[in-house]
């Protein structure tokens, strides 16, 4: 296990890295939890069975991480995309939804509407409004003009496709989504229409809303399973304008 994952998940025990590391050589060697938890104490600095297995199931996250880094590593290079930085920047990632965040620019995509744009060249146009310049933007995307895009307005509209998909694939702007989410969004449900009656099972469902956070496990899983037998109509949400304040400091 390297350094960078050891701290890491040595700070998410409580422990030593060194504890950490003396249980992940023992674990490596064929050794079950319960023999280590029972028979090395001594070399695990005397952790018991709950935090042996706890770091048995960070070490699978690390080797699940580290084999997907090789394939994210593998095919940004292949795109000659590739640098020193970006390297750096995913051999220090301790989560793989913080790794797929950084991999989403690059990662193999269906056909959308901002690649097209891209194709026909209007990726400066996008980058041009992002600088926020006192220009006229009619005039200047008469310059992108082609037979894709007829008309000032569609060439407008092609360069903010390309300014949606970045903001969408910005792994700093999902990250502050996600802790948005974690901290403030609301789960509500109500009845499917016609539903009723044959969902009277989870009536106590057909109008309710908690924040997510304080939901408990029993009452979140009822809700899906009655979304998932079509007696329930779910959604997550978050204040709108919290969400477009978080994406207007960084591109605005």
């Amino acid at each position: 296990m390297k350094k960078y994952f050891a701290d890491y998940a040595a700070q998410t025990m409580g422990v030593s890295a060194g504890q950490l590391l003396a249980v992940v050589k023992l674990l490596n060697e064929g050794n079950t939890v319960p023999f280590i938890s029972r028979y090395r104490k001594e070399a695990t600095g005397n952790m018991d069975e709950v935090k042996v297995f706890a770091a048995e199931k960070l070490l699978k996250q690390y080797n699940e991480l580290e084999e997907r880094k090789q394939t994210v590593l593998q095919t940004i290079e292949e795109q000659g995309k590739l640098t020193e930085e970006l390297r750096k920047r995913i051999g220090e990632i301790c989560d793989m939804t913080a790794l797929e965040d950084l991999y989403l620019p690059y990662k193999p995509k269906r056909r959308t509407r901002a690649m097209t744009a891209r194709e026909n060249g209007l990726e400066p146009l996008a980058l041009l409004i992002l600088q926020q310049k006192p220009f006229h933007i009619e005039t200047e995307a008469e310059k992108w003009i082609c037979e894709a895009y007829p008309s000032a307005e569609e060439v407008i509209q092609g360069a903010c496709d390309i300014i949606a998909e970045m903001i969408s694939e910005d792994a700093g702007v999902r990250e502050a989504l996600r802790r948005l989410y974690v901290r403030s969004a609301v789960i509500a449900s109500k009845a499917a229409k016609g539903k009723e009656e044959e969902g009277a099972n989870y009536r106590d469902y057909f109008n309710y809303s908690e924040p997510l956070f304080r939901c408990k496990s029993h009452r979140l899983m009822a809700v899906l399973r009655g979304e998932k037998e079509g007696f329930l109509k779910v959604k997550i949400s978050v204040d709108e304008d919290q969400a477009v304040e978080i994406i207007t400091r960084k591109y605005v």
